[in-house]
Parts: C-alpha cells; structure tokens; sequence
C-alpha cells in the first residue's frame, strides 16, 4: 500500500468501495467552498467590528463587542454549530438541517443558491469564533491609533472620528490584521470536522471520520 501511495494510488477505500483519492477528489470541492466562505466571513467582519469597537474605546459599541469576543471565542465550534442548527433550522426554519444539497434531487439539478442556502449555517459556525480573535487583535490596534498623538491633535483640529479612522487608522491597523487572518487558516480547517458532522455536511472533514 505505502508504495502505491508514493506513486498518487491510495488503494479502494473499504467503506465508500471506490478509489481513496476519487473520493477525496469529491468531497474537497465542498469543503473548499465552504472553508473560503468561513475565512472570508470572519476576517471581513472581525475587522470592520474592531474598527467599530476601538474607535471609541470604552464605549457602548465597545464594551458590546468585547463581551461577544471574550465569549464566542472560549466556545468550541462544535457547539455553536448545534446552536445555530437548532435555532435557525429547527426552530425557525429559515435553513435546512443539514447536507450540500437538497433531498432527492441530484447534483446537475442543484443550481448556486441551493449551495448557498445549505452553506450558510455551516460557514456561520466556523466563522464566529474567528471573527472574536480579529475583531479584538483589530481593537486594540485601533484603540492606540485614536490614543496616538496625531489622533488627538486631527480631534483639536476638528476633524471628525470617521475621518482620523479612514486617514491614520486603516493603514495601520489592516497589515496586522491580515496576518492574523492568514494564520487562522489551519484553525478554521480543524473546526470544518467536527462542523461538517453537526449539519451532516459531505465534505473532506466528514469523509475523514467517516
């Protein structure tokens, strides 16, 4: 076996009873998808909410979004992925409960909102957790440009918060946000198996459990 994995041949899997990399060659589409999804998710919405929170540090906005960070990031995302389940698809019914595409029909019939509609709970799971870490990180970056000298005398001066944010405080706070971005990579990839299984989801993480 090891030999014919050197050469790309990883034998006939014993459960799906058909090639090991055909079956991953299938299920990585869908995982792929749905992990760009989670990480674009996270970085686009904890940045702009550590903007939000460090703008005005000590603030109603802030203390909000501190609160959510301190807490959805100590949670696991097994967990907020059951939560998201059984309020917006058991009790509210807005989404469905699980897999990549519709019951009974087949996958030439599924068009892009079908996959999106079935996505979307599964990226939401994955993505909260790695909003909290960005939005904080992005906070204090942000936090120390308005405390900055120049920030305080662009106030006298009066310029408005909006203002010293969109001239001094993206520039210096968007590089570090990004390379923290990039790092949670492999984050969002340990969570997508154990979300994958919650919502029934056919991708590489269920596929490697299975």
């Amino acid at each position: 076996w090891l030999l014919g994995a050197v050469k790309g041949d990883f034998g006939v899997s014993l459960l799906y009873r058909r090639p090991v990399m055909e079956v991953i060659g299938e299920k990585i589409g869908n995982s792929l998808g749905l992990l760009a999804a989670a990480w674009l998710l996270s970085g686009i919405t904890g940045f702009f909410l550590g903007i939000l929170a460090g703008k005005k540090k000590g603030g109603k906005a802030d203390k909000i979004i501190t609160a959510y960070s301190l807490v959805i990031a100590s949670a696991p995302a097994f967990w907020l992925a059951m939560v998201l389940l059984m309020v917006f698809a058991v009790k509210l019914r807005w989404f469905p409960i699980g897999f990549s595409i519709p019951v009974g029909v087949s996958q030439e019939e599924v068009g892009l909102a079908d996959k999106v509609i079935h996505g979307f709970l599964p990226a939401a799971a994955l993505s909260l957790t790695g909003i909290s870490n960005i939005a904080m990180q992005t906070r204090e970056k942000m936090a120390a440009v308005m405390e900055s000298d120049y920030a305080l005398f662009a106030m006298a001066r009066g310029d408005s918060q909006w203002s010293i944010v969109r001239r001094h405080g993206l520039r210096n706070v968007i590089l570090p946000a990004m390379t923290l971005q990039f790092a949670s990579v492999s984050e969002i990839i340990g969570g997508s198996v154990l979300v994958e299984q919650v919502f029934s989801y056919p991708g590489l993480g269920q596929a490697a459990v299975t």
